[in-house]
């Protein structure tokens, strides 16, 4: 979608409407993201989609300094109780929801009532680091891991829903029924499912599918994550994608998968660097790399993410990269011989489901984009557990955590120039506020305070 609100409706779309009711859709959902991950929706009659089309839906810009849980604030540049938005849905990503019989959903995008692009819209942030690669000559392909925890839903507390052993059997059994029905509702939605499993945190299970363009996978992101919710209601679950439920136990990620390929081919594949990287390769991920406690903010920079984020549970709390590392925060996948060209992608596990896709996607490829035009090199790697090792050892093999706690991950994208710039200065600032506010507010909170204002969130 360009600049402007389209001038004129979209060819073709009364037969789209037409389709729709013939599918029984009655109710369209425009969806954007927060930024604090939680995603905001307006409806409307189907018969008034062209006019949405056209003209957008009006919401208010006070959501760009909204908190997780709903307390307004104020930044430099937005939030407040003035101005207005018209949210205008993106009708190639149009799909009748296979979970929510009756709807139809489309992310919508951001512009000003004049007409213009709105300078806080989170996804076309993400759409113009995707053009800024493609003036590099770069084209990026991205996709979401789905953790999530299924509860009983006759609890506010978290009960899960089911026992047995870490990706076991008896999970895929008290699961068959509910995984059958998800992944038909997600390939009747357009995406394609790569797997889906139990996973080891109680009622934990994962799903993921293919990657495709960084945008896109946002957009696939927050329709899973719908699908998943509304599926698990009717089976009397509730499904959380918080990061943490219980304190002290695994969590749940939202790991980001990464390729970036040239004219030549993958740039982490075929090369004379580490494990087959090309040089541009070695210095995307260098970028990345760098920018990581500044990443956090946007990936992971909740107050609850903080309880996932502890060593030796393979949550990606070290600035390190290594093939296959789970400990660290930045692992390369190489796949195995014959499918390197094209499966080698590059995960970025420190972040979970309280990120806002758009944000996730576009700063990881702005910090990458910056790595690779200044021709960045990428220190040894890191195998094992970085936490068997002493202070010292850590020290001086350069090996760093990442930020601990909320107030520190805003103070890092603070000082990251490099995201400043991609983001510009009131997308900046409104994120920091978010994060701060929300950092301040939980400052003191304990753990067990914490999951329980964050458990139901996402």
């Amino acid at each position: 979608m360009g600049d402007r609100i389209p001038a004129s409706e979209p060819v073709g779309l009364g037969d789209v409407v037409a389709g729709l009711r013939a599918d029984g859709v009655e109710l369209v959902e425009l969806s954007f993201v927060d930024n604090a991950g939680n995603v905001r929706v307006k409806g409307v009659p189907l018969d008034r989609l062209p006019a949405a089309a056209r003209y957008g839906v009006g919401a208010s810009p006070c959501f760009e300094t909204f908190t997780f849980d709903d307390v307004m604030v104020r930044g430099r540049y937005l939030g407040g109780p003035d101005g207005d938005l018209r949210l205008v849905p993106d009708l190639d990503r149009l799909v009748r929801l296979a979970a929510m019989p009756g709807w139809a959903w489309a992310p919508a995008d951001k512009f000003t009532q004049d007409g213009d692009r709105f300078v806080g819209c989170q996804r076309d942030f993400a759409a113009r680091q995707v053009r800024a690669a493609a003036d590099d000559g770069l084209t990026a392909f991205a996709a979401f891991e789905h953790e999530w925890a299924l509860g009983r839903a006759d609890s506010e507390e978290f009960v899960p829903a089911f026992g047995g052993p870490g990706y076991g059997q008896m999970r895929l059994e008290a699961t068959a029924e509910y995984a059958r029905e998800l992944v038909a509702a997600l390939r009747a939605q357009g995406l394609e499912v790569q797997q889906f499993h139990p996973e080891y945190a109680l009622g934990q299970v994962e799903l993921s599918v293919a990657a495709v363009g960084p945008v896109t996978a946002a957009d696939d992101a927050v329709l899973v994550r719908h699908t998943v919710r509304a599926l698990s209601r009717r089976h009397g679950w509730r499904a959380s994608f918080a990061p943490c439920l219980v304190p002290g136990g695994a969590g749940s990620g939202g790991h980001l998968h990464l390729s970036v390929r040239d004219a030549d081919g993958n740039l982490f594949a075929g090369g004379s660097g580490p494990h087959g990287l090309r040089p541009a390769g070695e210095s995307f991920l260098a970028g990345v790399l760098r920018e990581l406690p500044a990443l956090v903010a946007i990936g992971a920079g909740n107050p609850a993410s903080f309880l996932r984020l502890e060593p030796s549970r393979w949550a990606g709390v070290w600035q390190v990269w290594g093939r296959e590392a789970r400990e660290a925060a930045l692992r390369l996948i190489t796949g195995t011989t014959g499918t390197q060209q094209w499966a080698a992608n590059v995960e970025v596990k420190c972040f979970d489901g309280t990120a806002n896709p758009y944000l996730a996607v576009g700063a990881v490829l702005a910090a990458g984009l910056a790595g690779a035009r200044e021709g960045l090199a990428l220190p040894a790697e890191v195998t094992g557990d970085p936490a068997a090792l002493d202070e010292r050892d850590r020290v001086a093999a350069g090996i760093h955590r990442l930020p601990t706690n909320a107030a520190a991950a805003a103070d890092a994208l603070a000082g990251s120039a490099v995201l400043a710039e991609a983001m510009g200065p009131e997308l900046h600032d409104a994120m920091l506020t978010v994060r701060r506010a929300e950092a301040e507010r939980y400052a003191d909170a304990a753990p067990d305070e914490i999951v329980a204002a964050t458990c139901w969130r996402w």
